[in-house]
């Protein structure tokens, strides 16, 4: 364990400052101040690393679904021992800077400290500890030692594909990642803003990879440039990592007027700009009055982006209740509880409603007519049965030259892999697969969100060193690879 009394003498949860909203509104780098020190010297890291306790039973463990070593490698980074420490954070983790970024961590809900006090700072220690590695040249590649002669194509290079691919590309085999944007990431690319995730970060691990073995094949549609049984006819295994990128649509009067546009619609283009890839977003915010619908990380993602291009105005409307401040009740510890979040983007502008439904889109007057203008809204009512509706009476409108539908994901596009393999799908619209991660099909493996639907990146993680080890075993007989779930294992969120 770290200090035995450190969770006595330190009490209080003790984060890196965010810089000033004014100033980071005028750039898209990270929101958070970069310490003037190094990790490994900053005396607020070692305190907070420190208050990890004796627990008996570290349920933070329970919490993460990647099983991260978490009170070993707290110990380890309250000892200065850094180069232990990321031993053993990669040990679980193939991407810790990308959790320690943009996961929610649910092992903070599950931190036994936090049953009567602020729980670990874990997340914060995790990416001190990868970025402290890059910083004093601990992270290296792992070149495998011999090559079996298989091949995997694995299709998809966010998360889940990625760690996939790093995982069966240390066992061995020959494998090439396809992706079929410009550049290798998926969602972390072009999905999530850089004020969230520098992509650098991204750039520097695919260099890693790179060295190791793993191919890239940015830009290579399948099921369209190349199909999928040319895919199948020309690897030893294949698995699907596209995501679940099906975006959940409103259906109400107005949906199809210029002006509302899916979430990734606008981010996408608008990371491109960032990265430098595109001239012009054709979807800009700039001098507009902006609704986000919807009050998850995407909505947020897209208030964010909003902000610095220089909207007129954000409002974000959420169908739901309010969450509690604490946890509540029903949700008791360790469980994920759901509760009321303010995340940096929330913290820079915009206004936020609950219990807000959408009635309808209205357009402007004369040329103006085929764009939208105007929001209805009206309060939801709960209904006995658990469903929500707008209450009569209580319509009222908002102005809205800009609509950004982020209401989620309902799972992968699965059209081509059905056409052309016959692949099954869930009655959720996922790919069916075994708890091993095998489809139905010999050698096609599904992981991630393709096969869960919509989920956190630790999952897409855990899944992804998952089912490689399953298709190490597929091909080698056996495996050494770690396996940390199974398809079918659950999140403790309720």
């Amino acid at each position: 364990m770290a200090d035995p009394r450190g969770f006595l003498r330190t009490r209080e949860r003790e984060l890196p400052p965010s810089r000033p909203v004014p100033v980071r509104l005028m750039d898209w780098r990270e929101v958070h101040e970069h310490l003037a020190v190094r990790p490994s010297q900053d005396p607020v890291l070692n305190r907070q690393a420190g208050r990890c306790m004796d627990c008996g039973i570290p349920f933070c463990h329970n919490g993460c679904p990647l099983g991260n070593l978490i009170p070993e490698w707290n110990d380890l980074v309250w000892r200065g021992q850094w180069d232990e420490a990321i031993e053993r954070l990669h040990a679980t983790n193939n991407f810790p800077e990308f959790t320690g970024r943009i996961c929610p961590a649910p092992c903070e809900s599950a931190c036994v400290l936090g049953i009567n006090q602020p729980s670990v700072t874990i997340k914060q220690v995790e990416v001190s500890i990868i970025d402290e590695a890059f910083a004093a040249g601990l992270v290296a590649p792992q070149v495998p030692q011999r090559l079996t002669g298989h091949t995997v194509a694995v299709v998809g290079s966010g998360p889940a594909g990625l760690a996939a691919a790093q995982q069966l590309t240390r066992a061995g085999h020959t494998v090439a990642v396809y992706e079929r944007d410009d550049a290798i990431g998926g969602l972390l690319r072009y999905g999530v803003p850089d004020f969230k995730l520098e992509k650098h970060h991204i750039d520097r691990r695919l260099a890693q990879m790179e060295a190791e073995g793993t191919r890239f094949r940015p830009g290579v549609h399948v099921g369209v440039d190349v199909s999928w049984e040319q895919l199948r006819a020309r690897y030893d295994a294949v698995v699907i990592a596209t995501g679940a990128t099906v975006p959940r649509a409103l259906r109400v009067p107005g949906n199809d007027l210029a002006g509302v546009h899916m979430a990734m619609d606008f981010l996408t283009p608008a990371n491109k700009v960032v990265a430098g890839r595109l001239d012009r977003t054709p979807i800009s915010a700039e001098g507009l009055h902006v609704v986000v619908i919807g009050g998850g990380d995407t909505g947020s993602d897209c208030v964010g982006t909003a902000l610095r291009q220089g909207a007129a105005s954000v409002r974000t409307l959420a169908i739901g209740k309010r969450p509690p401040e604490e946890r509540p009740e029903g949700q008791p510890w360790p469980m994920d509880p759901v509760v009321y979040e303010i995340s940096s983007s929330y913290e820079e502008g915009g206004e936020r409603e609950f219990l807000a439904s959408t009635v309808a889109f209205l357009g402007g007057e004369g040329d103006d007519a085929g764009h939208v203008r105007t929001l209805r809204m009206a309060r939801t009512e709960y209904r006995p049965d658990g469903s929500r509706v707008p209450t009569p009476g209580t319509e009222q409108d908002l102005p809205a030259d800009l609509v950004l539908v982020a209401m989620g994901f309902t799972g992968p596009e699965t059209e081509a892999a059905v056409a052309q393999l016959g692949l099954e799908v869930t009655s959720r619209g996922a790919f069916a697969r075994r708890d091993d991660f095998a489809t139905a099909l010999p050698g096609v493996f599904v992981a991630g969100d393709a096969g869960r639907g919509q989920s956190l990146i630790v999952w897409a993680i855990a899944e992804g060193r998952a089912a490689a080890a399953a298709v190490d075993e597929h091909l080698s007989g056996c495996t050494e690879l770690p396996a940390p779930v199974r398809a079918s294992t659950v999140a403790l969120r309720p």
